[in-house]
């Protein structure tokens, strides 16, 4: 009988811990009983699927919102750090913007963020500039459209370390297209240094700068770090 259940299992693609959840069900009727591994099923699926983003979404390394200091990090009056925790942006597909210098904390708090919209069911993919433009930009046609297909499936972005280094014409073309098919259809996470006034000098061309700054500025909030580098406070070269 257990043979025939697990060929079930395989024809239906049911989860393969089937077989170690219904022993442990308790019920009184039949009903109660499909119900509760039905449920069990679901959760093991949904579980599994948050691992496998959290894998596939590109963090080099997981960070947590638990005890992370935002005493330096300075709200805009459409936001408040409940709201930010709770992730509501996402589900407005608004966007963040992350400004502020060197160290200050913005690359963590996008991952974060990131990690648990994941936790919550979300996608989430997370890119340096650079490497999503030298991606784009591989021979490999299937590369670029693997990333594309990503982006297109997922909740939220996030672009890291944004006009740390200039691009040439055609990435910021690319950027620009990323910008575009994300407007309005998903959330945007950018951390950067660099001021709006100073985007055109990593991006070079005045009409392109201007169409991603409209595009991404009409729904988003703006977060400024204001605290020092904590890489150089916690330096062992002291």
């Amino acid at each position: 009988m257990k043979k025939e259940i697990e060929n079930y299992q395989r024809k239906l693609k049911l989860s393969g811990s089937l077989m170690e959840i219904y022993p442990a069900v308790e019920a009184t009727t039949h009903e109660e009983f499909l119900l509760k591994v039905l449920s069990e099923l679901y959760e093991d699926r949904e579980q599994k699927r948050r691992v496998r983003n959290l894998n596939t979404a590109g963090f080099q390394v997981i960070k947590s919102l638990e005890e992370y200091d935002f005493s330096q990090v300075r709200f805009p009056e459409t936001m408040k750090l409940h709201t930010l925790e709770e992730l509501s942006f996402i589900e407005k597909k608004e966007n963040l913007i992350l400004y502020g210098s060197v160290g200050t904390g913005k690359t963590h708090l996008s991952v974060a963020l990131g990690v648990k919209a994941i936790s919550e069911g979300k996608t989430a993919i997370f890119y340096r500039v650079h490497d999503l433009i030298n991606q784009l930009e591989s021979d490999d046609h299937r590369k670029a459209a693997k990333v594309y297909k990503k982006i297109n499936q997922a909740d939220l972005l996030i672009l890291d370390e944004w006009g740390y280094l200039p691009l040439h014409q055609e990435g910021a073309r690319l950027l620009f297209d990323i910008i575009s098919q994300c407007y309005e259809t998903k959330s945007i996470i950018i951390t950067t240094n660099i001021e709006f006034s100073k985007w055109k000098g990593f991006l070079f061309d005045e009409k392109l700068t201007a169409a991603i700054v409209d595009r991404l500025v009409h729904h988003s909030h703006m977060l400024m770090f204001t605290g020092k580098s904590y890489r150089m406070t916690n330096s062992l070269m002291k």
